[in-house]
């Protein structure tokens, strides 16, 4: 199998860190594209008609794209458990961690592919304003799911909030969030962390 990937995105870390999780890492090659928006190449397209990574190509199958549906895979190959029978609290606690990586990429593409005269700031502080909600969420209402077993609600936050630290560490998501913090600094040290901590 190949992985598709492109620079530090969290999405791809996700599925990194499932797939090191999972002792899969050596069953896929990572092959590194460009997603760039206005510029992603044939290779990716031709894998994922939208053009988005990350994009799972198979041998056995038509290629999976979406970190969500290639991390269920994943699991499901490994027999993990990550994605519990009926498990929906960790689904909403993987849709809540999606949508804070979600908000903190566009922030990034906001300055880095509009002109600087059109990019908005309003627009920008309206994309940090759902990470804060996310964020508030998550040291609020999760951490008795976050102190349990680890399923891929764990890895989907772990990814989040170090993408955080990466491209957005000016704004400080820890302040007034002990609790999330904390379990970040002890998830943080996991070796499949350390393997796929971003780089660039």
């Amino acid at each position: 199998m190949k992985l598709l990937m492109a620079g530090p995105s969290p999405f791809v870390r996700k599925v990194l860190v499932l797939l090191h999780e999972t002792e899969q890492a050596d069953d896929v090659e990572t092959v590194t594209v460009t997603a760039a928006p206005g510029g992603t190449d044939a290779t990716l397209k031709a894998a994922n008609p939208v053009g988005k990574i990350p994009a799972l190509v198979r041998d056995e199958g038509p290629t999976l794209y979406d970190s969500r549906v290639i991390c269920r895979y994943l699991d499901a190959r490994a027999g993990a458990g990550l994605y519990p029978d009926k498990g929906w609290e960790t689904l909403v606690l993987e849709a809540t961690a999606d949508a804070l990586m979600e908000a903190a990429v566009l922030m990034v593409y906001e300055k880095r592919f509009r002109e600087e005269a059109i990019q908005s700031a309003d627009w920008i502080e309206a994309q940090w304003g759902k990470v804060e909600g996310a964020l508030d969420a998550l040291n609020a209402r999760w951490m008795g799911q976050l102190a349990g077993k680890m399923d891929i609600g764990h890895i989907g936050v772990g990814c989040g909030l170090g993408y955080l630290d990466f491209r957005h560490g000016e704004r400080d998501w820890r302040k007034g969030r002990d609790a999330l913090a904390a379990w970040y600094e002890v998830f943080a040290a996991r070796p499949s962390m350390r393997a796929t901590a971003p780089e660039g």
